[in-house]
């Protein structure tokens, strides 16, 4: 970060949701919805997780990180907050691919488990789907879903992202390179 007072400002708002990216008042809020996921619901849902190293500080840490990633367009990464109440429900990110005559960059999203078949997920991912081409300037938006992962390929449907291909050998991940289904998106 070139100035430490400069900071990174994007949003999007629904009937239900706010997307924003976390502030360091958020941490009890964040830090209770991660301890109250129910056990993994199927292979790539993470379910319970340790949160033991997630102490104020660390998360404060993970704040500034996250407003470096975006004030150098490298990621945005954005909370998924419920209006009424306030109540974080997950995390939705951008990864930069590339710029110049490309545009394009990747989308991950994440609601907590216990917040699932809610509608959340498709209300969040077309909200920062709107937040990627009317704020970010991207052109073109992908989701890389792993061959078995039913549910992220049903919510990246949902939300307007059409198959693609299959790449193969094409994510390194628990040792080994492996094949993605790729969804996508462009801007109108």
């Amino acid at each position: 970060m070139t100035n430490k007072e400069e900071k990174f400002e994007c949003f999007s708002e629904t009937d239900r949701l706010l997307l924003r990216l976390l502030n360091k008042n958020d941490y009890e809020n964040w830090l209770n919805e991660y301890k109250k996921r129910l056990p993994s619901q199927h292979r790539h849902d993470e379910g319970r997780m340790d949160m033991s190293v997630c102490t104020l500080e660390w998360f404060h840490n993970l704040v500034d990180k996250h407003q470096e990633l975006a004030l150098t367009d490298r990621a945005h990464i954005f909370g998924v907050f419920r209006k009424d109440d306030g109540t974080h429900l997950g995390m939705i990110d951008f990864s930069t691919l590339a710029r110049d005559d490309f545009h394009w960059g990747r989308i991950g999203y994440t609601i907590h488990n216990q917040y699932w078949r809610l509608g959340y997920g498709r209300e969040a991912v077309n909200a920062a789907l709107a937040i990627a081409f009317e704020q970010l300037n991207f052109h073109r938006i992908e989701a890389h879903i792993n061959l078995d992962n039913t549910p992220s390929m049903k919510l990246a449907e949902s939300a307007g992202m059409e198959f693609e291909c299959v790449r193969k050998g094409f994510i390194f991940e628990n040792d080994e390179w492996t094949d993605h289904l790729v969804y996508y998106k462009n801007a109108n």
